[in-house]
């Protein structure tokens, strides 16, 4: 527990310390369509679908929020933005959303841990904010690494958005 402790703090003072103006950017880009007659459109690749469930359904949802439906691309106008969760850059799925999104004119902002020899999602995201969990956090004893918090690192960055997003929305009142 220590271990993974530390290592998960630590993780997410790197994401605060790395990612913040990206954070500060993607909070930006997601007022746009909070402000005006956009909505922002959620999706979560795999176990990531938590976040966005949070973000519709927890205690501090994302303002004109739905979940997005890959296939009702009709739905999607330029006054809308996306916001994308997905365990790393080179997301397959995550990746064909957001050249769907920006076919639309979207603009996605994507979090994810950065792939270094296959950035995907970090070139074609508007904003790209990296999760930084690029593998496991504790070694056992075999020499395998276990511990993933995909859903803690990808939590932490929404709140970050959402903090910023409620600084924003308020200065606009």
């Amino acid at each position: 527990m220590k271990i993974l402790t530390t290592q998960t703090i630590g993780l997410l003072q790197k994401i605060a310390a790395d990612e913040e103006p990206a954070i500060e950017d993607g909070a930006r880009l997601l007022a746009q369509a909070a402000i005006g007659d956009g909505r922002i459109w959620l999706y979560g690749s795999g176990e990531l679908d938590a976040v966005a469930a949070t973000a519709l359904l927890g205690p501090d949802p994302l303002p004109k929020a739905k979940r997005m439906e890959p296939t009702a691309t009709s739905d999607w106008r330029e006054t809308d933005r996306a916001l994308l969760f997905a365990r790393f850059s080179n997301d397959c799925e995550a990746i064909r959303l957001v050249e769907q999104l920006q076919a639309h004119g979207v603009d996605a902002v994507a979090v994810a841990a950065l792939v270094k020899d296959d950035p995907g999602l970090a070139d074609i995201a508007t904003v790209f904010i990296d999760s930084k969990l690029s593998r496991p956090l504790v070694p056992t004893e075999d020499g395998r690494r276990i511990g993933m918090p995909t859903i803690i690192t990808a939590s932490f960055v929404y709140y970050g958005l959402r903090v910023l997003l409620d600084e924003i929305l308020s200065e606009y009142e």
